[in-house]
């Protein structure tokens, strides 16, 4: 190919390489067609020409295997073997989990490890960990960039845009991530549980949720062991940089807390039950519901019509299939202790408990605004009246009459309203500029008799001398 680089012989671009470094670094083991599908949705809706459907998702794939093939070459992947549907997949070298790393601004504990058989035994697990992460994040592909395609696949390509949205971006994900019942992050002891899955996309709703995925592979009894583990997970304390002991998870990852109680409110688990074993899925569901009731089963809560549940687990279940059909959205989840399926947000939830919450806060709104009018109404009954014009102090004039502070002189006419002042005041400012007045024109009356009888008393004494 003209132009190649040396270095990217099979003609990658930085983007595709980023691509291929960012899917593996979250998911571990992925084909060339998961990682298009998470990284460049549109190409979905290309190469519709092509004779077969081989042919269209050897077309589609085209690019991202050219990315990973040099990753190959820079010592970052290598082949992870085929799958049962004869697909290769990759992974990533050491060198290469530490270089996702920087790509998508984790800690190197944040990475979680490798699945186990990873590259082995066609990774059936790890593909439908993949197809769970793909159902639930939905991506949606750029309609300009399948704008001059046949109409059907503009078509399919509009409705996958106006299909509801789903839950974060690949970042928002993370693959087997250790919860240490005993030891660290960095080193958990034997016995800790990995989560398949850990979501935390609080802008779509989810802080925080754990997911594990079966293949109908496993008997019920060990996966409902796995729940064991989560709770002592849960349970676990430490302190965190603050110096205030909590549960580990929280030195970890945020969730919200609705009230008092939420220190103990565990965070939920999701079960994805794919149909490709012997063991029906609604079958393992029934049996994993029932062997997990004391760490699920909430009380009652008699008084405001919910269920309480502190020091439970919240777990949904569902299977592959409805999640493709109604993504996260759609009626697809049965949270455990339930009659009804419903979509993740409600799963998760617990309605009836946030209905009596909100209740409970209408309840204490009505009762503070009616303390509030009724102490207004106090107020209003206790406020002085203007002894001149009968009207009501304001509450500025209120604040001014009353008495703060003793250093503080007292309001000159604490019985007038702000006006009857003014002018009271004005009108004792004109009486006394008027008594003035009076007084000097007495002063200058009396000063001229005073004058006049001395001039007359000088005038007669005068006469009689002579």
């Amino acid at each position: 190919m003209a132009g190649k680089r040396k270095e990217n012989e099979a003609g990658s671009s930085n983007d595709l390489r980023a691509d291929v470094l960012r899917v593996l670094g979250v998911l571990k083991v992925a084909t060339a067609d998961q990682i298009q599908r998470l990284s460049l949705p549109h190409l979905t809706y290309r190469h519709t020409d092509k004779p077969t459907a081989a042919k269209q998702k050897e077309a589609r794939t085209a690019s991202h295997r050219a990315a990973a093939n040099d990753l190959r070459r820079h010592g970052l992947a290598v082949d992870g073997g085929r799958t049962r549907r004869g697909e290769e997949s990759r992974l990533l070298t050491p060198a290469g989990l530490a270089a996702a790393a920087i790509d998508l601004d984790r800690a190197p504990e944040e990475m979680g490890g490798m699945p186990k058989s990873a590259g082995r035994s066609g990774a059936s697990h790890s593909m439908t960990v993949n197809e769970t992460v793909i159902a639930l994040i939905r991506p949606k592909p750029d309609l300009d960039l399948v704008a001059k395609e046949p109409a059907e696949a503009v078509a399919a390509a509009q409705a996958a845009v106006d299909a509801p949205d789903g839950i974060g971006t690949i970042t928002s994900y993370a693959t087997e991530v250790a919860l240490p019942v005993k030891g660290t992050w960095k080193n958990p002891a034997i016995g800790s549980v990995r989560a398949d899955v850990v979501v935390t996309a609080p802008g779509a709703g989810v802080p925080l949720l754990f997911i594990e995925v079966d293949n109908c592979t496993e008997e019920a009894v060990i996966i409902a062991s796995k729940f064991d583990k989560y709770m002592r997970f849960f349970q676990r304390k430490e302190k965190d940089t603050d110096g205030i002991e909590k549960a580990m998870w929280r030195t970890r990852w945020s969730a919200p807390r609705a009230g008092a109680g939420d220190e103990r409110a565990h965070p939920p688990v999701l079960l994805v039950f794919h149909q490709f074993g012997k063991r029906s899925a609604k079958s393992q569901m029934a049996h994993v519901a029932d062997l997990t009731r004391p760490h699920w089963q909430g009380r009652w809560d008699r008084e405001d019509g919910f269920r309480s549940y502190e020091g439970r687990i919240p777990i949904v279940a569902t299977t592959l299939e409805l999640l493709r059909e109604h993504g996260p959205a759609g009626p697809a989840f049965w949270r455990f202790g339930r009659d009804h399926r419903e979509p993740l947000l409600d799963a998760i939830g617990n309605p009836r408990r946030d209905a009596a919450l909100a209740r409970h806060h209408r309840a204490a709104r009505e009762e503070r605004r009616r303390r509030e009018a009724q102490e207004a109404a106090e107020r209003e009954a206790r406020r002085p009246v203007c002894a001149d014009c009968g009207n009501k102090f304001s509450d500025d004039r209120c604040t001014a009459v009353a008495l703060r502070d003793w250093g503080q002189p007292r309001e000159s006419h604490p019985h007038l309203c702000e006006d009857c002042q003014s002018r009271a005041v004005a009108a004792e400012r004109q009486a006394k500029a008027d008594e003035r007045e009076r007084q000097e024109q007495e002063r200058l009356r009396q000063e001229a008799e005073a004058e006049q009888a001395a001039r007359k008393a000088g005038g007669w004494l005068g006469r009689w001398r002579t």
